[in-house]
């Protein structure tokens, strides 16, 4: 649609037979984002080495206008809020640069819990509640990158604290990251009680990378051993080089395994923060793990191959949702000495026994300074080399309490890729100030065409709703048919989140559904409508909001729905899960 300048626009009474459904998005053999093979093995694929953002070829940006905003933490060398800064108070750098602020907000999260809002038959929207200013904090088990014994006592010291701490003020989300994605224990609307009785319930998966010795995974990382180069010199033992064969060999697995964590690690980032997305406000995540899935020795890495994409859009994601990420390292002290493992073999002796010692550092040097980096570009802080894990918990729900939004509208002509630096200072002395060091500029970051399918075939697959587009499903009475009945739906959205007012009124919307029935998709369809609106039909919108009219028809049954709305100019989606009985 080119053009809407009618008095009534096209778009609210769209109707479309979806009666021939197409084979289903979610039913992928490869992955959205990355476009290597879903969950089967990957062996014939090697692990990517990381690269740098600033090689990003011509960047092209898709959108006029392009707002940063940055949560910043301030407090006094004490560690206490300081409260009632201004706009004049602060300066905001990217790259060096300072920018002119355009909003300086002081947010202190409330401590009274809404009403929840009524359920009404038939209608089923992203947005659980409203009004809700409760401080909220995201805590993530991750079993992919964390040793099995080490996720006991992370539990362990986890259900203390919040058994101490935890009351009615507090919304805190409990997500378990592991091979198989992410699983809920206790949503953000979740009662605290039923979260702590969900808490000592958790049962440990096994890490990815725990069937490996350290040493299998660093030579994972350092590539072929040199001694496999050239032949067995004469009177030289092949028992040596065929066991250093064997050792390569689990070392390549190890290999493997490492690209799948980075791969599991992101797609489980990515879907809390687009299920947070429509959430108002800066949000803590504490990830307690035992180590980054690649060497993060930058904030311009970014890792290679097909990988690159997905953490890309994943620290947009993050950022987008105000998330800020506070690692912390369940495994507490670490001892790097190769008998320290539980799996060492013992077959390292004299002074490749301290060679290994002395690589073990390295690596956990490289690990912590991964984390590290990673929590400073989001706006959080590491936590690590402390078997007190509580105190990392606290500074998390600390810095949830008290915090300052600032907006500026970024230079869309400065198309210089890679990673730009965000500096937060404020004019008074003896503060600290905490806010995240900067984001990624990319073409998947500055561009939302490049992960238009991606985006949707992962919202239609994700186990949480989007929230970065409101929406609500209502659906209509079924007319009677032959062997089919004919559903309709509602799909209302506000118009603030899907029309570029500073562009000429225009909209790009792509509509999905998908029909799951006993767990499985059995199909979809999709439609894209965009266009330009009038000023009347704007104003109209504005108080009745954006509705897209169509219909399924389906044999009786009882089916599962899931909704999707991807605003195609910035990027954004929602969506929503709704149940459907075909009588």
């Amino acid at each position: 649609m080119a053009g809407c300048r009618h008095k009534y626009c096209p778009v609210l009474v769209a109707v479309v037979a979806l009666a021939a459904l197409t084979p289903a998005l979610g039913q992928q053999t490869t992955d959205p984002f990355t476009g290597l093979p879903g969950n089967s093995p990957r062996n014939d694929i090697p692990a990517p080495e990381s690269r740098s953002a600033n090689e990003e070829p011509h960047l092209v940006f898709r959108s006029r206008t392009v707002l940063v905003q940055v949560p910043a933490v301030v407090t006094d060398k004490s560690g206490n809020h300081i409260h009632d800064l201004t706009k004049a108070d602060f300066k905001v750098l990217e790259n060096g640069r300072p920018q002119k602020i355009s909003l300086c907000e002081e947010i202190t999260p409330g401590v009274t819990t809404p009403a929840p809002l009524s359920n009404q038959s038939g209608i089923f929207s992203n947005v659980s509640s409203d009004g809700d200013t409760r401080p909220l904090m995201i805590i993530a088990l991750d079993t992919i990158n964390t040793p099995f014994l080490d996720q006991a006592n992370g539990r362990k010291q986890l259900i203390e604290y919040l058994t101490r701490t935890l009351d009615s003020r507090q919304r805190i989300g409990l997500f378990v990251i592991g091979e198989k994605g992410v699983r809920v224990l206790n949503g953000i609307n979740g009662d605290p009680a039923t979260l702590l009785a969900a808490l000592k319930k958790v049962a440990g998966e096994v890490a990815s990378m725990e069937n490996f010795t350290s040493e299998e995974k660093m030579r994972a990382a350092g590539g072929a051993p040199s001694a496999l180069l050239g032949p067995t010199p004469p009177g030289g033992d092949p028992g040596e080089k065929i066991r250093k064969f064997i050792l390569y060999a689990d070392a390549v697995e190890a290999g493997y395994k490492q690209d799948r964590a980075v791969e599991d690690t992101m797609r489980a980032f990515l879907a809390i923060a687009w299920s947070l997305s429509g959430v108002p406000g800066r949000k803590s995540l504490l990830w307690l793990t035992g180590s980054f899935p690649f060497a993060l020795d930058s904030p311009s890495s970014v890792p290679g191959g097909g990988l690159a994409t997905l953490y890309e859009r994943t620290m947009d994601a993050l950022n987008d949702a105000q998330i800020s990420v506070y690692p912390i390292d369940i495994r507490g002290l670490v001892n790097i000495s190769p008998m320290a493992d539980l799996n060492f073999s013992g077959g390292v002796h004299g002074d490749d026994l301290g060679q290994t010692a002395q690589a073990r550092s390295a690596l956990q040097d490289s690990s912590l300074q991964s984390l590290q980096n990673f929590a400073e570009m989001t706006g959080g802080r590491a936590y690590f080399n402390n078997n007190d894990l509580a105190t990392g918990f606290k500074r998390a729900e600390d810095d949830a309490s008290s915090y300052y939004l600032l907006s500026y509208y970024g230079d869309t002509h400065n198309t210089e890729a890679g990673w730009h630096k965000l500096k937060v200072e404020v004019s008074r002395k003896d503060v600290e100030v905490r806010a995240r060091t900067g984001f990624l500029v990319t073409n998947t970051t500055s561009n939302p065409q490049l992960t238009q399918h991606a985006d949707i075939a992962f919202a239609l697959s994700s186990p949480f709703d989007s929230t970065g587009v409101q929406v609500t499903a209502r659906w209509k009475d079924a007319l009677p048919g032959g062997d089919k009945r004919k559903i309709g739906f509602v799909l209302q959205v506000p118009s603030s989140a899907v029309v570029d007012e500073a562009d000429q009124n225009r909209f790009n919307i792509d509509f999905v559904v998908q029909i799951s029935k006993d767990g499985a998709p059995i199909g979809d369809a999709s439609q894209n409508i965009k266009g330009t609106l009038a000023p009347a039909v704007l104003a109209k919108m504005k108080s009745e909001g954006f509705q897209y009219n169509n219909d399924l028809e389906l044999p009786p049954g009882q089916y599962q729905t899931r909704f999707v709305v991807r605003d195609n100019l910035r990027g954004k989606i929602g969506s929503v899960t709704a149940p459907l009985t075909v009588r």
